[in-house]
C-alpha cells in the first residue's frame, strides 16, 4: 500500500527552519503521529506532493520554499486597529496589549484570526496576521509509521476517526 488519496496516513516529522540542520519549530513522536486522510485538503499541497507514492516505514526529507508552505509575508496583513476594541472597563487591557502576544479575533465575515501585537501607541494597536511561519523556508524529515484505507465514515465526515483521530 502506497499513501495517495483517501487513505490515512500517520506518519511522524520534524519541522525545522530552512534545512535538515535548522532550528527544531515542532516534532511529533510515536506516541502522537500526525495523522490525517491524505488528499483531503487538511495539509499544504507541497508537503503531501513529496510523501505521495511512500509506504509504511519508508522515511522522507525535503524542503518546502515559503511560496509552497504558508507563503510570503504579506504587508497587507499588517493592520492598524483602534485601541478602542480593546478596552476593558473604559481602559486599554496593558496585559493583553503586549508586544508579541497573539490575540483570536475575528474578521467582519466570522472567520477567526490570530493576530500578533506587533506595536502599540495610545490611538493604534499594530496586528500582524500573517501565518507565524509565513516568509520562512522550512524542512521536514518523518516516517510514515503506519497506512490503511480511510473507511467509508472517515471520508464522509472528512477527518479521521479513533486513535490519533477525531472522538465524536
Amino acid at each position: 500500500m502506497q499513501v495517495s488519496k483517501n487513505k490515512v496516513v500517520s506518519l511522524t516529522y520534524t519541522l525545522r527552519l530552512d534545512n535538515a540542520e535548522g532550528e527544531t519549530i515542532q516534532e511529533t513522536g510515536a506516541d502522537h503521529p500526525l495523522v490525517f486522510i491524505y488528499g483531503s485538503g487538511m495539509l499544504l499541497p507541497a508537503f503531501e506532493s513529496n510523501i505521495a507514492n511512500l509506504k509504511l516505514n519508508d522515511n522522507f526529507s525535503f524542503g518546502l520554499e515559503a511560496g509552497d508552505a504558508y507563503g510570503e509575508v504579506n504587508p497587507g496583513a499588517l493592520v492598524d486597529l483602534d485601541i478602542d476594541m480593546f478596552l476593558e472597563d473604559g481602559k486599554p487591557n496593558d496585559e493583553l496589549l503586549q508586544v508579541g502576544n497573539t490575540i483570536p479575533m475575528q474578521d467582519s465575515d466570522g472567520n477567526r484570526l490570530d493576530g500578533v501585537v506587533v506595536e502599540v501607541t495610545d490611538t493604534q494597536v499594530k496586528m500582524d496576521f500573517n501565518h507565524p511561519l509565513a516568509g520562512k523556508n522550512l524542512h521536514f524529515t518523518g516516517q510514515i509509521v503506519e497506512l490503511r484505507d480511510a473507511t467509508s465514515e472517515e471520508l464522509a465526515h472528512g477527518h479521521v476517526h479513533g486513535p490519533h483521530g477525531h472522538h465524536h
